[in-house]
């Protein structure tokens, strides 16, 4: 694939990424967990991973994140999001590059989803000065199981069909 193509489609990531991410914040799901989601941007992350590798995917993650933030106009969601971003990205990348004999894709994305949520309770914790906001890290994480299976799922399925497009 050459260059332009390569940008254009990475393009493309980063506009469906930050789609998903606004449609999702209008999600409310009080009767699961306060705070929680159901982390549907990550399929376009992990897609990118496996599709394009790492560097391609940080540059998602990153111009999600920021656009995210304009787009909502919450300063303070940057710092939610992009710390838990890259922590997974980084968390998703080292268990699908070094460990992908143990792990599938759908425990790629649990594990994503799982350091997406420490991410985020670390960012809460240091803004509110208090370390006892890790107490809520299980139920959060008990979460990540089932959200982090569909978007593995997804990932699956979206990632067979790319392969086919870009014939890898």
């Amino acid at each position: 694939m050459n260059n332009i193509k390569k940008l254009i489609f990475l393009s493309l990531l980063v506009s469906l990424g930050l789609a998903i991410s606004i449609l999702e914040s209008f999600i409310p799901l009080p009767f699961i967990a306060p705070g929680a989601k159901l982390g549907l941007a990550n399929i376009v992350i992990l897609s990118t991973l496996i599709i394009f590798g790492y560097k391609e995917a940080l540059t998602v993650v990153i111009l999600r994140s920021i656009t995210f933030s304009l787009a909502t106009g919450s300063v303070t969601s940057l710092f939610y999001s992009l710390t838990g971003s890259l922590l997974s990205l980084l968390a998703m990348y080292f268990v699908y590059r070094f460990l992908s004999k143990m792990f599938s894709v759908i425990g790629v994305s649990i594990i994503g989803a799982i350091f997406h949520n420490i991410g985020q309770i670390s960012v809460a914790s240091i803004m509110m000065e208090n370390v006892k906001i890790f107490s809520y890290l299980p139920v959060m994480n008990l979460v990540s199981l089932f959200t982090g299976y569909f978007v593995g799922l997804s990932t699956l399925y979206t990632t067979k069909h790319l392969k086919k497009i870009f014939n890898l």
